[in-house]
């Protein structure tokens, strides 16, 4: 429509909500179906989280906060990245979004100018190219295929780095792969990024707590501290805590950068709702059992649908270390035939296919920037797992 933005033509809808939307509708209409495709625990927030929202209420703390977030959150973040990261924060270095996608946006936004270039590993969370879309940049897609372990190499972080460069954005663990970068592997990136002063690392740590068979989680700030003036770390409640819909990120960087975005804020949002803060608050200075008893079930859930889908025809399923998806290649696949007649040529035909032929929605790996893959998030029931998984494998049987 000719009075559309031609800002708003350089993005597209995000593939994971129109997939978990067109679950609905069938849904809606009666069709037996299982989606796999919404990144988000099945499971209640912790009882003392709620308790804390409720009493924020009858204490009257229902008005507006501080654009970036009340000051008793911003001491608990600081808190936090000195127990778990041994990163030092003040809280005017702090900033807290209406969720961790603020956070992301309100940093492109403050700091893109036209033509500033965004180094973006994929497969990505599909967010984050038309972020820097939106706020006038150019991303650079560094692929990292499953035989590299989903993970970037310096020397490929090397080449695609330019005089343009503004930000790495570095998702670990990531959606969608699960992938995680180790010590080692972490240091051998920031050694890269220490040698080009001008680029900046936004490390999305959304998943920090959902990792595997004993990993040790790190994040770029920590392992190498000379970067900490040009990083800003990303975290929140979401996942950790099952409280996606509360819509609680935070953010930890130089000041001058959290001042900007704070004035970005200002004039888009306002402050995050003043329930969710006092919720978040909870979160963070509560009992922390609820994160080690949900990676138990999440770890669970892994081997459970990893082992399933490798025993599907055409499909190869890595083990990842974290979050809580699977990122399965469909390479024995293409340019098959499903029962019903669809051609596999794509992996977006395949998730096309299998959610009309057997009700399974899932996400299709172009969305991702890496194909032919497709996205399972397995946070949801055992049964619905497993069930999931025979639909799948009778579909890959009937591939001709």
């Amino acid at each position: 429509m000719a009075f559309l933005s031609d800002t708003l033509a350089r993005v597209q809808p995000s593939p994971t909500i129109a997939m978990t939307g067109r679950a609905a509708e069938l849904r809606a209409v009666g069709k037996d179906i299982i989606s796999l495709s919404a990144g988000e625990p099945d499971f209640d927030t912790p009882q003392h989280i709620r308790e804390a929202a409720k009493a924020a209420i009858d204490a009257g703390h229902t008005r507006y906060t501080a654009v970036d977030g009340i000051p008793e959150l911003k001491k608990a973040i600081c808190a936090k990245f000195a127990q778990e990261n041994g990163l030092d924060y003040k809280p005017a270095q702090i900033s807290v979004g209406t969720g961790g996608k603020q956070i992301l946006y309100n940093a492109l936004m403050a700091t893109l100018n036209p033509g500033d270039e965004v180094i973006i590993p994929a497969p990505y969370w599909v967010s984050y190219p038309d972020m820097v879309r939106l706020a006038g940049g150019e991303p650079v897609i560094v692929p990292a295929t499953a035989q590299q372990g989903f993970r970037i190499s310096p020397e490929a972080l090397e080449a695609a780095i330019t005089p343009r460069t503004k930000w790495l954005i570095l998702n670990s663990p990531s959606n969608p792969s699960g992938a995680c970068y180790d010590r080692a592997a972490m240091q051998a990136l920031t050694d890269v990024l220490v040698k080009h002063p001008h680029v900046w690392v936004l490390a999305d740590d959304i998943y920090e707590h959902l990792v595997f068979d004993g990993f040790e989680f790190v994040t770029p700030a920590q392992v190498e501290p000379r970067l900490r003036d040009r990083t800003l770390t990303m975290n929140g409640v979401s996942k950790a805590y099952a409280m996606t819909g509360w819509r609680i990120g935070y953010g930890a960087g130089p000041e001058p950068l959290i001042k900007a975005m704070a004035k970005l804020q200002s004039q888009s949002t306002s402050n995050p709702v003043s329930i969710s803060q006092y919720a978040a608050l909870a979160a963070l200075t509560g009992p922390q059992d609820y994160i080690a008893e949900s990676r138990d079930v999440f770890q669970r859930r892994r081997d459970l649908v990893v082992a399933g889908l490798n025993t599907c025809p055409g499909i190869t399923c890595p083990t990842p270390q974290g979050a809580f998806y699977v990122y399965p290649s469909i390479e024995g696949l293409i340019g098959k035939t499903s029962a019903g007649g669809t051609a596999i040529t794509n992996d977006e035909a395949f998730a096309n296919a299998l959610l009309e032929e057997t009700g399974v929605a899932v996400v299709f790996g172009a969305a991702f920037g890496l194909s032919p893959h497709f996205r399972i998030s397995y946070a949801t029931s055992d049964a619905e797992l497993t069930e999931a998984i025979a639909r799948i494998k009778r579909f890959c049987e009937g591939c001709r």
